[in-house]
């Protein structure tokens, strides 16, 4: 496994309990059938950069991830205050 995969990981466990329940039931409905799908609501194709691909909005918290073919990366977890730092700094 990469660096990256293991830091979504503790991104995750970082959240409260509450939080992090919603976000991987979010993320089991979303990505797990149809990742590449924008929702107005939930998903969006991010413009301007390759890499992530996609954001999906669960409440205060945005997860950033990339599709291929079958796989969907997860590759952070943060909160929406984060959000744009984490592109300035991790996009591409």
């Amino acid at each position: 496994m990469q660096p990256q995969e293991f830091k979504a990981a503790k991104d995750l466990k970082r959240l409260k309990a509450h939080t992090r329940s919603e976000v991987k039931d979010a993320m089991e409905r979303h990505l797990r059938h149809e990742p590449g799908r924008v929702r107005k609501s939930r998903i969006k194709r991010l413009r301007g950069i390759n890499h992530p691909q996609y954001r999906l909005r669960v409440v205060e918290i945005r997860v950033f991830y990339d599709v291929t073919e079958n796989t969907v990366e997860v590759l952070a977890i943060v909160s929406k205050t984060e959000a744009t730092s984490w592109l300035e700094e991790m996009g591409e």
